[in-house]
């Protein structure tokens, strides 16, 4: 396969203004938004399940029927664990998300982006960055608690 030497190059390849390329690149956008969504339920579902395990060892411990635990703070360190895990992930998540969106916009792609430049935000950022603060919220109920 020969490449022609006046083609247009934008870095690494050629991007050509036609249908298929734009539709290509939404297909892509919309792959980074179920990316997004996907990160946003594991993290939902990890400061959850960390918030619940400290909430429900809690309320076995004050039955009187328990025994006293053998650590009772384990479960504790492990919710703690679990909550900032979801957190991190958030993190991780927006920047991810934030880099690779900035990439789609980017001067390479500007042809078939569609007919605005300017960078299209959507809520499950914004929801991202409400689970954040909520998961700081139950991180720090249940820092707090211990101390």
């Amino acid at each position: 396969m020969t490449e022609s030497r006046d083609a247009p190059s934008a870095g690494r390849f050629e991007v050509r203004t036609t249908a298929d390329s734009h539709f290509s690149w939404i297909r892509t956008r919309l792959s980074l938004e179920r990316t997004m969504m996907s990160w946003l339920r594991t993290a939902t579902a990890l400061i959850g399940f960390g918030f619940a395990i400290v909430q429900f060892f809690e309320r076995i411990q004050q039955t009187p029927e328990a025994r006293s635990a053998y650590l009772p703070n384990a479960p504790i360190y492990l919710g703690l664990a679990l909550i900032a895990c979801g957190v991190l992930a958030l993190v991780v998540a927006i920047w991810e998300y934030r880099w690779m969106a900035h990439y789609l916009w980017g001067e390479p792609f500007t042809p078939i982006a569609g007919v605005t430049k300017e960078q299209a935000n959507t809520p499950v950022l914004a929801v991202g960055v409400l689970l954040i603060f909520i998961g700081l919220f139950a991180f720090f109920a249940v820092l707090l608690r211990l101390a």
